[in-house]
């Protein structure tokens, strides 16, 4: 998938990120990226922090398993995703799109 892939330091999943959206969730993959919507604003990081949050609860991880590796300013972004199988985000993920 090309959204997903597996490292050896753990999961690498690319996102396009909707920020001032009416709710956090998750919309599926477009354009090569898993679509994530989010209520916050994209000023002073706060969208970049919602984003952690709202994917932690998501995956039932921690905080600290997700790192954003690139796109700190942008809406496309990197995050590494550490502690959880592949298998498991792309369950935990189709489960959060329906």
């Amino acid at each position: 998938m090309e959204w997903l892939n597996e490292k050896a330091n753990g999961l690498n999943v690319r996102l396009r990120i909707i920020p001032r959206a009416s709710k956090n969730e998750i919309q599926g993959v477009h354009d090569g990226a898993l679509k994530v919507r989010l209520t916050s604003p994209p000023i002073d990081g706060k969208a970049n922090q919602a984003l952690i949050k709202f994917m932690s609860k998501t995956l039932s991880i921690s905080k600290t398993q997700i790192e954003l590796i690139q796109g700190q300013a942008g809406r496309l972004k990197i995050v590494r995703i550490t502690g959880i199988s592949k298998r498991v985000l792309i369950r935990k993920t189709d489960e959060a799109i329906r």
